[in-house]
């Protein structure tokens, strides 16, 4: 998770830092999946797949990995829809300040039906418009991409 990184020093960097992250709105038939997080932050929401850039990677190349590591599919970017704030009252780390993540959100499509979920999520649905019990950050991500038309 932290590569090259011990876990008390991951500790205080999301303690102190932003995180770089990449999100991925994977569109198939237009239906977007969405993943069910097993842990903090978010933990038992229903988020886009997606996590930290490593020292020295491209976004792209991230985007890329974390599609593989995630849901274990390889994606087509289609493209970068812009950049997002993330701010949680906890971490899977730390809990004295939380965590704070810079998102770059990247509209893809996946090369492959079969998905298989890492240990980070528990579940996952193909969603067919902006569900209301989304999270704010998943629900503007979803406006400004216009895949359902900003519905």
């Amino acid at each position: 998770m932290f590569e090259n990184i011990p876990e008390e020093e991951y500790t205080l960097i999301v303690e102190k830092t932003p995180l770089c992250c990449v999100d991925l709105i994977i569109v198939k038939d237009k239906k977007v999946l969405v993943v069910k997080r097993k842990n903090k932050p978010a933990q038992g929401v229903y988020w886009f797949p997606g996590g930290r850039v490593h020292k020295n990677e491209k976004l792209k190349d991230a985007v890329l990995r974390k599609a593989r590591q995630e849901v274990g599919v390889d994606v087509e970017i289609i493209k970068n829809i812009g950049a997002f704030e993330t701010i949680f009252p906890d971490s899977n780390f730390s809990n004295k300040t939380g965590t704070h993540s810079i998102n770059s959100v990247f509209l893809v499509s996946p090369k492959s039906d079969h998905l298989i979920l890492d240990e980070q999520s528990e579940d996952f649905r193909w969603i067919d418009k902006i569900e209301k019990d989304l999270p704010d950050y998943i629900q503007d991500s979803l406006k400004i991409s216009g895949v359902f038309n900003a519905t």
